[in-house]
């Protein structure tokens, strides 16, 4: 009997992401009816009713006066409900992902979205190389993979799948329907990441979580851990590295930012320096969200002091140059 009791408490999330499974379907039907932008003003108006009454809003708060100790407590809270806001419409926009970018390098007239850096874009398609993609939870950050998947760039992006089965079962229809290739991050994600680079392929990633086994970088002159992946990828095979995020305009309309080729630090050998590729990226990411606050999801558990190395280096590598086009290295 205890064991009964014991398995049941183990199984019962799962049972009851299962047992959601018709509401979040629901919910996804409604905010279809209601058209993108109607929807997204729908969900972001209910978390910014709930998101402060729920934990993860301290979280917020405490990232927030930690990153802008100078700024004044209300302009905190602002930041706090702008994210939650932006976390809302994001979430009631995944009814609408086929739909959302309409961009085209010709067009004429006001689209929802637009795009800086296209030409980098096709540079990245078209020369011949794999390529790494970094972004951030900005903006609706599942419009660079639909971008890439509009205009032909053959890529794979990295997500991590919901802790509810229903939706991650809903996410991955979505995704598969208006993305190109998908990994789960998980076991086994690294050798299906370098797979993808090793046939010629791009893969994109999201970096601005937590990462347990990850190198330490400074965000906002704090150290916290980052997956190294990219950067060991970018070692290893020698191809371009490029930034990518996505701003929420008024109106309902988005900009699609690609950075040029970033110039990673290099080791005394010349090989790359993945350490300080990772923090090159996340600078780039701290300069985003310093321009956007309010867009970026403060609500995840970012820096984790009790678990950085014990002597985790209170400086990054210098900066250099990409230089070398050859193949270097190990992954």
């Amino acid at each position: 009997m205890l064991r009964l009791a014991l398995v049941l408490k183990r199984s019962f999330p799962k049972l009851a992401g299962y047992a959601s499974i018709p509401l979040i379907r629901l919910i996804f039907a409604l905010a279809r009816l209601l058209g993108p932008e109607r929807a997204a003003d729908w969900g972001g108006a209910l978390l910014r009713r709930v998101g402060p009454l729920l934990p993860a809003h301290r979280t917020a708060l405490a990232n927030i006066r930690a990153a802008f100790p100078d700024r004044p407590d209300a302009e905190v809270r602002a930041i706090a409900l702008s994210a939650w806001d932006n976390l809302g419409r994001t979430g009631a926009e995944y009814a609408h992902l086929d739909s959302l970018l309409d961009y085209e390098p010709d067009a004429a007239g006001p689209l929802r979205t637009e795009v800086e850096g296209i030409d980098h874009f096709f540079a990245l398609r078209d020369d011949g190389q794999p390529g790494l993609i970094f972004s951030a939870h900005l903006g609706n950050w599942e419009l660079p993979a639909i971008c890439a998947a509009k205009f032909g760039l053959e890529a794979t992006a990295v997500f991590r799948p919901p802790n509810n089965p229903a939706a991650e079962r809903l996410v991955r229809e979505v995704r598969r329907r208006t993305m190109g290739g998908l990994a789960a991050s998980g076991p086994g994600s690294a050798f299906a990441m370098q797979g993808v680079v090793d046939r010629g392929g791009h893969l994109g990633q999201l970096i601005d979580q937590h990462f347990t086994r990850g190198v330490v970088v400074t965000f906002f002159g704090r150290p916290c851990l980052v997956n190294p992946m990219l950067g060991k990828l970018a070692r290893h095979y020698e191809c371009p590295v490029h930034g990518a995020r996505v701003v929420r305009l008024p109106g309902g309309r988005f900009r699609l930012d690609l950075t040029p080729r970033l110039d990673l630090p290099r080791n005394p050998d010349g090989t790359l320096d993945v350490q300080g590729a990772m923090q090159a990226m996340t600078s780039v990411i701290e300069g985003w969200v310093r321009e956007n606050p309010g867009q970026w999801l403060w609500m995840h558990r970012r820096w984790r002091p009790d678990m950085l190395p014990k002597a985790a280096p209170r400086s990054m590598a210098p900066q250099g140059n990409v230089t070398s086009q050859g193949r270097t290295g190990a992954v």
